[in-house]
């Protein structure tokens, strides 16, 4: 036999990963497997393998006696939309995707690749954890990947797909990506399993309860995208790569799009109740103002007080940054403060601008806020505003009270255009509790003390709760018609295209972890 024939008898061997029957019982878990991934993950025919013929060298415990192609990863490069993208894919009916030295070393060369050519690396994770039968060798093939996880921050997107079980020191480099894609019902992460869970704490917790995808989308703020299979969430892997540069030093790509950069939203003049204390759905607002009513939202569940995700003006990509009034009016706490900061770094390193509606009555009060950090936590979002330099944009549509004013992009940490709705409440706080403070002599005084606080709770609405003092001051740019907000976005955007911005000289700040 030529060696070419002994190439093509190798590379379908390889092909089979497990065998039919560990792919069959792979397809009755309702998974699919690491080359089906990546068939509906890529564009046809574009995925170029390597290292297909890896094998790993172990000799203990048996390990000399099963030595199967490829060890249990599938690495290499293909295209997304006509963009080049490094890839790898865990195979689970090879040792149960389990990582060995030969494994992470699969991975940490494409990973390597995907620095030197500037690629975003996705990695599609599927697998039991460390090789057990290598021992410290796979912790340490671990150590390798979270190093290159690290350096590659900030430089090419990196996007985590669990589609599997994800468990022990296996979760900390989907941690360190930017984004952790779940489906309900077949992916779980947790360092520590039911079992041990059980052992240590007497807890008795599904797998779905401890680490299951609703899990980390509702309580711990692990997963930012949640589908309920796995065909629906690689197409979510590929919508969300449409607003990403490629890496840091590109430029963002631009989508074709039919709507109009003058094209007025009448809805937005009515949206804000008159009523100061009524909700409504910033969502509507980002609708209306964005092409085509597109946006892609990160981590909807988690902290929905606060909004974030990606859309386009004028075809070119945004990060949307948003209070929610109809959750817990829009207050910031611990959760939304930490989600919103960190998707501001995001927007920041990879040079995305960033959109930010405010309509935010303070941060959260309360014992439990307190003591849990809100100060450290509120200082992160605080911290991730000043820091970015990329364009910022801020519109306030209602209320922006006390210290959270400062924190939603104002003026005063370089926001670079800041306007206001007719509608807008620019204050210290709100009108019932600064009149409590201002006059508590003069109304407990009164002859009718409801009638007076009432009385001065509307002077005092006149004279503080509208955008006309900050315009005096120059913190806000401009006064625009609701209606005309996006026209107003897209022009600002132009106007910043060119902007240049820099901190100052140092090795990195230390943002309050």
């Amino acid at each position: 036999m030529d060696r070419l024939a002994v190439v093509e008898q190798l590379r379908q061997q390889a092909y089979l990963g497990g065998g039919k029957d560990r792919i069959e019982a792979q397809h009755r878990r309702g998974k699919l497997t690491a080359r089906e991934r990546l068939q509906l993950l890529l564009d046809e025919g574009s995925f170029e393998e390597i290292d297909l013929f890896v094998r790993h060298h172990s000799t203990e415990f048996g390990l000399d006696k099963r030595r199967p192609l490829g060890d249990g990863v599938v690495t290499g490069v293909g295209k997304i939309d006509g963009r080049t993208v490094c890839v790898f894919s865990q195979d689970f009916t090879v040792f149960g995707g389990s990582l060995s030295e030969a494994h992470a070393r699969k991975i940490c060369k494409i990973m390597d690749l995907a620095m030197k050519i500037g690629a975003p690396m996705i990695g599609l994770n599927d697998s039991g954890g460390a090789r057990i039968q290598e021992g410290v060798v796979s912790l340490g093939g671990y150590a390798d990947i979270f190093l290159r996880n690290t350096l590659a921050s900030g430089v090419i997107p990196q996007i985590s797909v669990i589609l599997g079980p994800c468990a022990g020191g296996a979760v900390y480099s989907p941690a360190i990506t930017d984004f952790i894609f779940m489906v309900r019902g077949t992916s779980y992460m947790f360092v520590t399993g039911p079992n041990v869970v059980k052992t240590v704490t007497h807890e008795e917790v599904t797998f779905e309860e401890l680490g299951g995808a609703d899990t980390h989308a509702t309580k711990s703020g692990v997963a930012h995208v949640v589908a309920d299979d796995e065909v629906t969430c690689l197409r979510q892997v590929r919508a969300l790569l449409r607003y990403l540069p490629s890496n840091n030093a590109d430029p963002l790509p631009t989508l074709p799009t039919r709507d109009r950069p003058d094209r007025e939203s009448p809805l937005l003049d009515f949206i804000v109740p008159d009523h100061p204390g009524k909700p409504y759905d910033m969502k509507q607002v980002i609708y209306e103002v964005v092409d085509e009513g597109e946006f892609f939202e990160i981590q909807p569940d988690f902290a929905p007080n606060i909004i974030t995700g990606f859309a386009t003006l004028d075809g070119k990509p945004i990060g949307i940054v948003a209070n929610q009034p109809m959750v817990l009016a829009g207050v910031l706490d611990i959760h939304s403060s930490t989600k919103a900061a960190r998707f501001v770094r995001f927007c920041d390193a990879f040079n995305i601008p960033l959109v930010v509606f405010v309509d935010v009555p303070g941060f959260m009060p309360g014992t439990d806020q307190e003591w849990g950090g809100i100060i450290r936590h509120g200082a992160k979002l605080l911290y991730a505003f000043c820091e970015a330099t990329v364009p910022k944009v801020t519109v306030i549509t209602r209320k922006a009270y006390g210290g959270a004013y400062d924190v939603m992009n104002s003026k005063h940490i370089r926001g670079d255009f800041n306007f206001a709705w007719p509608t807008a409440e620019i204050a210290v706080m709100g009108a019932k509790g600064a009149v409590e403070i201002l006059f508590r002599k003069e109304i407990a005084a009164a002859e009718d003390p409801e009638q007076r606080m009432k009385e001065l709770e509307a002077e005092y609405t006149e004279r503080f709760c509208n955008p006309f003092k900050a315009a005096e001051y120059g913190y806000i740019d401009d006064i625009i018609a609701p209606r005309r907000t996006r026209p107003f976005l897209i022009r600002a955007l132009r106007v910043l295209e060119t902007k240049v911005d820099h901190n100052p000289r140092k090795k990195h700040g230390n943002i309050p972890l």
